[in-house]
């Protein structure tokens, strides 16, 4: 997500929260744990956290060098660079065969336990957005130009396909079981792509309650979508089986990433300023 990416053009401040107390509506639900302070050159966009290996990821496009910071996700201290990643937005974790993928032109697949470069992988229109799907071991690239979505096997970094999605994405939820819902930021829908044959099968329109939607979060347990779009400045919640409007919120102005907590049964809006 592009979380103060206006503001935070040469430096950037990596905060770390935790949540304490099981009450949603507790009056401090989080409390910041760790900061630490990344300079150098260029803008940010999606800000990646592999969980399982540990490790935070931080892609850094602008000016003469653009690469991925890696950091310890526990320390945030520095544990290298990916290096030659051009026009970098975001990094896609495989944690089965530790492999990673970034959104640039060309992909660069790499070791995530090395950082080193496995191989390039020459991806079509102009890689932005970026999914790793458990249910099909496959890395999702998407683009506004078309074709939408380039479609690579995490395993060996093979090209699957590439196809339209009708639409220019932003953010995209796998939700294990074989669908992709992706949110079309000039369409004011979400697209839902069935995983394997990598077929458009729906859109859900937001029905005028949204527009230009720019983040998207999956509960994956309850079946529930949340569209977050910056005109008006609207969550959108819908039912993700059938794309029926199950209510909306209001949100902060600039949205630019949505990401739902299963533990703690939250959604958030990030937005840049």
């Amino acid at each position: 997500m592009r979380l103060l990416c206006a503001v935070f053009k040469t430096m950037m401040v990596v905060v770390v929260l935790v949540r304490f107390g099981q009450a949603a509506a507790s009056a401090e639900p989080y409390k910041v744990i760790n900061t630490a302070k990344v300079g150098g050159e260029g803008g940010f966009d999606y800000v990646v956290a592999d969980s399982e290996g540990r490790r935070l990821y931080i892609p850094r496009s602008g000016g003469e060098k653009s690469r991925v910071m890696v950091f310890d996700l526990d320390s945030l201290k520095s544990v290298g660079e990916i290096a030659n990643t051009n026009a970098v937005h975001g990094v896609a974790i495989d944690p089965e065969s530790h492999h990673g993928f970034t959104s640039s032109k060309p992909v660069v697949m790499f070791d995530t336990k090395t950082l080193e470069t496995i191989k390039t992988i020459d991806s079509q229109g102009n890689p932005d957005g970026i999914l790793f799907d458990p249910f099909t071991e496959q890395v999702f690239v998407f683009s506004h130009r078309t074709p939408n979505a380039t479609v690579i096997k995490a395993m060996d970094g093979s090209v699957v396909n590439s196809f339209d999605l009708g639409g220019a994405p932003e953010q995209a939820v796998s939700d294990g079981q074989g669908h992709i819902y992706v949110d079309l930021e000039d369409k004011d829908n979400v697209a839902v792509v069935d995983a394997n044959t990598l077929k458009v099968t729906a859109h859900y329109d937001l029905g005028g309650k949204g527009g230009g939607p720019s983040g998207l979060a999956l509960d994956k347990k309850n079946r529930v979508l949340f569209v977050c779009c910056q005109n008006p400045q609207t969550a959108v919640i819908l039912n993700a089986d059938d794309g029926k409007i199950i209510s909306t919120l209001p949100i902060g102005n600039g949205v630019d990433g949505t990401e739902f907590n299963p533990n703690t049964m939250e959604a958030f809006s990030a937005v840049f300023r």
